[in-house]
């Protein structure tokens, strides 16, 4: 009896042997494509009646599965993890617009209280100009009294006083500027008489000097009061254009910055937009690159596995176990098998067959073949009485052994190429483990760095908000103590107007010019007033110029 076991194990199936013989496959044997042919692969089922599951390939591939899903489940994992911080980060860019807007109201608010400020001012001084005009107009009615009394006379019965000062002594703070209106005082004072001396050596009446004394000094009152309206006017609107200009230099800043911030906003998007168009492409072409290489892998594996099970199966029915009986028949069709046999062998396989006899007899095969040679007995017998025949089956013996030397030596080499494609693979497998190991610490140290910038930004959140708290408080008091210096303006403008009505029912010639001049004074100190305001509202700039630069 004759039986030889040929087996193929490949580096990427798993495969145990097995003590019985296959008799899957002995049905229809398919021809044997060429690596070079174009030939479609087979189906599915015809795959799978060659393949030979296992124990170890199943557990494999469970493995596989296994390892697919938890890395699977990581990176949905990680995608949570980045869609959260992302969704916090837009949450924080949004809050940040709120602000933006918030200050641009305050900033629109500032402005308009700016504005209603400008428009009191012009009130006050609208105000001013009117008690200007019912003063002379007040002083001239007197000055008419005087001289309709001094022209009628008074009666024995009646007396009338005119007090030079006020019966309540009403105290006005004169500014140090008297010895010029003394000064002034004088001189119209000789003016007037120098006046009065010319027109009586003209030869006219007095009562016409008196009259054109009184309307000289009506005259310089309403020039005096004209004059300090003219530069009150020109102030107020020299401040107007100043916090005009202030507001618009503000204004184009603003939008100048805001214009910076859209186009590097922009400039990132675009570059964020190439970025991932790149990413795409490469993207695309490595999923269709190794997709191609892996049906290229396929197919060539599968042309490999299907030569390797064909042989086998060749092999298996080539070499089933025959008898020797002392009739010739079946020698006959034993040495006819095994020369057709011989003869496939010979067609199939690529390797040279010119191999000796002494590699046939160090191989396994002849050992094998020697220790199930047919007993001594019948082989004796057979030699007696067919000596061409037992020469005929040594011939075939000697090339079936040549034949199965050089099987054995292109098994070899099989074997050899499918270890050098096994440490290749091996070595792919740690290659790609160690890129695998430096993207898992990339991944992690983006994390990190990702955690801390966030840090660094709820940080810095909070640190805005508070000053955006404080700004915002400070303004309510400022807006408030705004109101509360328009309301004690308003106050006091009334509370002056009261005294100067009260003031004014006695006041003499001199007292209008004193407060006329009060009145200045009143004017200047509003002025001061508005000096501090104008550097409360710089501060105010400062404040938010700072806020922006932070």
């Amino acid at each position: 009896m004759v039986r030889i076991c040929a087996m193929a194990t490949s580096p990427r199936i798993p495969s145990k042997k097995s003590s019985t013989p296959c008799t899957a496959s002995k049905g229809a044997i398919l021809p044997s494509p060429h690596p070079n042919d174009s030939t479609p692969l087979p189906s599915i089922n015809e795959r799978l009646a060659y393949l030979r599951p296992s124990r170890e390939l199943l557990e494999y591939y469970r493995k596989k599965i296994a390892e697919f899903d938890e890395e699977h489940e990581e990176l949905v994992k990680r995608l949570e993890i980045y869609k959260a911080s992302y969704d916090e980060q837009h949450k924080i860019q949004w809050e940040m617009r709120q602000r933006e807007e918030e200050i641009a109201e305050l900033q629109k608010a500032l402005s308009d209280m700016q504005v209603y400020l400008f428009q009191e001012r012009e009130h006050v001084l609208r105000l001013y100009s009117e008690n200007d005009r019912l003063k002379i107009r007040e002083l001239e009615d007197r000055k008419k009294i005087q001289h309709l009394l001094a022209l009628l006379g008074t009666d024995n019965g009646e007396i009338t006083y005119f007090h030079q000062e006020p019966p309540n002594k009403v105290t006005i703070h004169q500014e140090p500027i008297k010895k010029r209106d003394s000064y002034e005082k004088c001189g119209k004072y000789t003016s007037i008489k120098d006046f009065k001396s010319s027109a009586l050596k003209n030869g006219e009446n007095p009562e016409s000097a008196n009259r054109y004394q009184r309307d000289n000094q009506t005259l310089l009152l309403q020039v005096e009061s004209l004059q300090a309206q003219l530069q009150e006017q020109t102030r107020l609107s020299k401040e107007q254009t100043e916090a005009l200009l202030e507001d618009r230099r503000i204004h184009s800043e603003e939008t100048q910055v805001q214009h910076q911030r859209d186009q590097e906003k922009i400039k990132d998007i675009t570059e964020k937009y190439h970025k991932a168009q790149n990413l795409l492409y490469e993207s695309t072409k490595d999923f269709l690159q190794m997709k191609f290489d892996a049906r290229a892998n396929e197919k060539s594996w599968m042309a490999e596995k299907d030569t390797l099970l064909r042989k086998m199966d060749k092999c298996k029915c080539a070499h089933k176990p025959s008898r020797i009986y002392k009739d010739g028949s079946p020698i006959h069709c034993y040495i006819n098998q095994s020369y057709e046999s011989c003869q496939s062998w010979q067609v199939a396989s690529p390797v040279n067959q010119g191999s000796s006899l002494d590699e046939w007899g160090s191989s396994p095969r002849q050992r094998s073949f020697t220790r199930r040679s047919p007993p001594s007995g019948k082989v004796e017998v057979f030699k007696k009485r067919k000596p061409k025949v037992v020469r005929c089956v040594f011939q075939t013996e000697q090339s079936i052994h040549n034949v199965y030397g050089a099987e054995i030596k292109g098994l070899k080499d099989q074997l050899t190429q499918e270890q050098r494609l096994a440490s290749m693979y091996r070595e792919q497998c740690v290659s790609l483990e160690e890129e695998l190991a430096k993207n898992q610490e990339e991944g992690n140290l983006g994390q990190e760095m990702f955690k801390q910038r966030s840090e660094k930004m709820g940080k810095r959140l909070q640190l805005m908000t508070r000053r955006y708290e404080a700004l915002e408080k400070r303004r309510a008091m400022e807006v408030e103590g705004f109101k509360n210096d328009i309301k004690q303006f308003q106050k006091k403008l009334q509370d002056v107007e009261k005294q100067l009505f009260k003031v004014v029912k006695n006041v003499g010639p001199d007292q209008d010019l004193a407060m006329l001049h009060e009145v200045r004074r009143g004017n200047k100190r509003t002025k001061k007033l508005q000096g501090e305001l104008k550097t409360l509202k710089s501060k105010i700039y400062g404040l938010e110029n700072d806020l922006r630069d932070y």
